[in-house]
């Protein structure tokens, strides 16, 4: 994955805000609300946004759900083409943010004149500031998303020749925005990644990373190998003590790990 520098680099941060619990509000919530201010109607606002009726929907329950006071009320009959209007607090609400967002805004072009390389340090530092449970996290761009009647086979190139395909709905394809250039990352769990010694074996998985391990570390129950992949990348799996003895897995031993794509997420943070 290569990042293009040809052309002139602006800020890209954007700004969201939070209550315990989940995230409350980000710059595509607020242009939500803001619509629906404009237009009086979620299924209206939502054609404005350029969302669909349901993540409309969504949005709009899980807002007044973390929010500490409403923020919208829906008028009955809105499904079928009633009324919606923010309240009071969801107006100050859309206010302070557009304020903050231009303060943040300024900000980062400030940083942008003084921090050399800037734009490269900002998406890493998105990137490694994740907290999630999954062991293993691959930052890459969407090379291609190929859609089904439910699902959508999404392949996120991470570099140096690798690539991880994911099986997501075409739900989430919409919600994340999912398309060709878009920088996302893979998330995978150590427990659903198994280890074989012939990168030929005929599996269904349709990942398979070659490496060599470069690290075991023995437990009771299960044990965690540690594969060296293409570029430096370290990916880890949880394998049980039986599989460890029988593949004989040790420091230095090439192997392939296969990954189905079902077991695969996609996130993006922004």
């Amino acid at each position: 994955m290569q990042i293009d520098t040809s052309e002139t680099l602006e800020p890209g941060g954007k700004l969201g805000s939070s209550r315990r619990g989940g995230g409350l509000l980000g710059s595509e919530r607020i242009d939500l609300l803001q619509a629906i201010d404009q237009v009086g109607s979620i299924s209206q606002a939502a054609k404005r946004v350029d969302l669909s009726y349901k993540t409309a929907w969504d949005a709009v329950d899980a807002m007044n759900n973390l929010a500490d006071k409403p923020l919208l009320i829906s008028a009955t009959g809105d499904h079928y083409g009633g009324g919606s209007y923010l309240t009071q607090h969801g107006r100050d609400i859309v206010r302070m943010y557009r304020l903050l967002e231009s303060g943040y805004q300024q900000l980062l072009m400030q940083m942008q004149a003084q921090v050399e390389g800037f734009d490269q340090l900002n998406q890493l530092l998105k990137a490694i500031t994740w907290k999630t449970s999954a062991r293993n996290q691959f930052r890459g761009s969407v090379k291609s998303v190929r859609a089904g009647g439910v699902t959508a086979d999404v392949v996120l190139d991470i570099g140096d020749g690798l690539d991880i395909c994911a099986t997501v709905t075409n739900e989430a394809v919409e919600d994340l925005r999912l398309a060709p250039g878009r920088e996302a990352v893979a998330l995978i769990k150590a427990s659903f990644i198994l280890l074989a010694l012939d990168e030929q074996i005929r599996v269904s998985a349709c990942n398979r990373l070659a490496g060599v391990v470069t690290a075991v570390i023995s437990g009771g129950v299960n044990s965690e190998a540690k594969v060296q992949l293409a570029g430096g990348r370290v990916l880890t799996a949880i394998v049980t003590r039986d599989a460890l003895e029988q593949l004989d897995l040790a420091e230095g031993t090439p192997c392939c790990a296969l990954v189905d794509s079902s077991h695969v997420l996609i996130a993006v943070n922004d």
